[in-house]
């Protein structure tokens, strides 16, 4: 089923490089900025199986957009007019009549404004790192990037795919670090960023008519659920799906493809503990015991109800998963795959509870956990990273946050705060001294 490439030509000229795999309904037109060769990609053994894949339940169509992959690369427009253009030109030229439209990243705007003009044509849309104008692109790792663009696009490629997917295997790092290189030189990314930065669709959203899926990775520590919710709110016929990985969505995008509306969710289930290597957050209501004295037993467990959904929901936010089963006092566990993201949940729930009267002591560690059942059913994490991440929170003032030296280096670069060093700790029931750091905003 290897793909035949053809061309199609858009109403400026551009010469856009597709292909069409497979065969009937549903048809998918597939769409992923800035990773787009189409013989590059299919040498990735993930992506060929994938695409495969859905050519076998149906019709998969792929292009380059312009400047990208196999099309004209040598290109100045690249407004969302433009990128319209390109699946215009695609469509009629492998003659779909009705097709559904896959679009990864960048591409998500581009695929908003075609189905807003072309609703006829649409039976669906898929919106995965959902975007409808460049404020949803959380520009800041490539503006930082910028000037190493200029100079060293092989290292930039590579950097920013780390960044981009650091829970990827390294061999799938790489592969996708060497697709970028290949779908784009870096002077014409600087070009097509620059154009991006002024994409909005957010009006072609809200006049959306065509059923519309947004998933949302859970794993991805840069997808933003405020972005996802944004988004969301502006498609009237919006649904999210929280998926687990680049390639976790396979099954709900099936029953998309067949009328079946899953349940739209504002947060992530609770039933998915990752284990192994985890960002531990463990936060404490300060002096509940002295709390309860003065509040009386009934009205602090009221307030500790009210601020436990709020730090749930914070970390959540943040791409973080709170612990079902039972923690240790009145507090709330949770896990993230991203350092940065933990220090911003960390930093949410310490001013929740400010805000609610109830300060709270917030302790972060990384280490390896266990995730199990409690006798409940629960899903719970276990391990010595666990009990160390308590015990720094334990080491906390009230509403402040404190991280170990194996969380500060993760973020030491990324974070946007500052640490102050509280030196070696000696925590109970863990052999060796912990150095600890204060987390310090807005220096």
């Amino acid at each position: 089923m290897e793909p035949r490439i053809q061309y199609a030509k858009t109403k400026d000229g551009v010469n856009i490089a597709c292909y069409a795999i497979g065969d009937g309904q549903p048809t998918t037109l597939y769409i992923a900025l800035p990773h787009s060769h189409l013989e590059a990609e299919w040498q990735i053994p993930s992506l060929r199986a994938a695409f495969t894949i859905a050519a076998q339940n149906g019709t998969f169509v792929r292009l380059d957009p312009r400047g990208f992959g196999l099309s004209d690369r040598d290109v100045v427009d690249f407004s969302v007019d433009a990128m319209v253009a390109d699946i215009e030109a695609v469509v009629d030229r492998i003659g779909l009549k009705q097709l559904g439209i896959y679009g990864l990243g960048f591409a998500s705007v581009p695929a908003i404004a075609y189905a807003a003009r072309h609703p006829e044509n649409i039976t669906h849309l898929i919106l995965a790192g959902a975007a409808a104008s460049s404020e949803d692109f959380q520009p800041e790792r490539l503006v930082a990037l910028r000037s190493l663009i200029a100079v060293d696009w092989k290292l930039a490629a590579e950097t920013g795919q780390r960044s981009l997917t650091p829970n990827l295997p390294e061999e799938m790092i790489r592969s996708f670090a060497d697709l970028l290189r290949a779908s784009v030189e870096g002077d014409q990314f600087l070009l097509f960023w620059d154009a991006a930065l002024k994409w909005n669709a957010d009006e072609h959203a809200k006049s959306l008519p065509v059923r519309t899926l947004l998933l949302h990775d859970r794993m991805d520590s840069n997808a933003s659920i405020r972005t996802t919710r944004r988004v969301a709110g502006l498609i009237p016929n919006a649904h999210i799906a929280f998926v687990d990985g680049p390639f976790g969505g396979a099954q709900v995008v099936r029953e998309f493809y067949w009328g079946q509306e899953p349940e739209t969710r504002v947060e992530a289930p609770a039933s998915s503990v990752p284990a192994g290597t985890a960002v531990i957050l463990f936060a404490d209501i300060a002096d509940s015991t002295a709390l309860t004295e003065r509040l009386g037993d009934a009205a602090f467990r009221a307030k500790a109800r009210e601020i436990d959904g709020a730090l749930r929901a914070t970390i959540r936010e943040c791409a973080g998963q709170p612990v079902e089963g039972p923690t240790l006092g009145d507090g709330v566990l949770a896990v993230f795959t991203s350092a940065r993201e933990a220090i911003k949940a960390a930093l949410a729930c310490a001013r929740a509870g400010d805000d609610s009267g109830l300060p709270l002591h917030l302790g972060l560690h990384a280490g390896d956990v266990t995730r199990e059942k409690d006798p409940d059913g629960r899903d719970n994490v276990y391990g010595g990273a666990v009990n160390v991440a308590a015990r720094i929170s334990g080491l906390s003032a009230a509403g402040e946050v404190l991280v170990s030296e194996t969380v500060r280096s993760l973020a030491r670069t990324s974070a946007g705060v500052a640490f102050e060093d509280r030196g070696e700790q000696a925590l109970k029931g863990v052999g060796e001294p912990v150095r600890v750091w204060a987390v310090v905003e807005g220096e």
